[in-house]
């Protein structure tokens, strides 16, 4: 089970802008993410409590202006909320341990991976390039990465 932060150490741990999209539900301006046209190989985590969220092998470029992904790491590393705030009707992503918001998930994503596209906020994610994975303790995913 990861950390669990006071509002005061994640003001400390975080960016003004990784706790405004994580904390406070927020959404970064698109096309302006450190992860939006990236593609190294890799996985990213939560940037609050580190745990595995998605493979660089599930990224896909959508066009949208944040980072995609057809499906998470592995089922329970994301739960899913209804979302109706703005007007609209949608499905909200949060990390399962850190419950830190990451965006949203939609239904038009590429028919051979799922049909899905997680639409992430890159101030969400903290990236661990493939050849760190085993350093930094993430040895068990590097069979997911390509």
């Amino acid at each position: 089970m990861s950390k669990q932060y006071t509002k005061e150490e994640l003001k400390k741990k975080l960016t003004p802008e990784e706790y405004y999209v994580t904390q406070e539900n927020g959404t970064e301006r698109p096309f302006t993410g450190k992860y939006d046209n990236f593609y190294e190989p890799g996985i990213y985590v939560d940037v609050v409590s580190g745990e595995p969220l998605f493979a660089s092998s599930d990224k896909f470029h959508s066009g949208c202006g944040w980072p995609s992904f057809s499906k998470p790491i592995k089922k329970t590393a994301v739960k899913e909320k209804t979302d109706l705030s703005h007007g609209m009707i949608r499905t909200e992503v949060r990390s399962e341990e850190g419950n830190s918001h990451l965006g949203h998930v939609f239904d038009d994503g590429p028919l051979e991976s799922g049909g899905l596209r997680y639409c992430i906020n890159s101030a969400a994610l903290k990236f661990i390039p493939k050849d760190k994975m085993v350093e930094e303790g993430y040895g068990e995913y590097l069979d997911q990465v390509k």
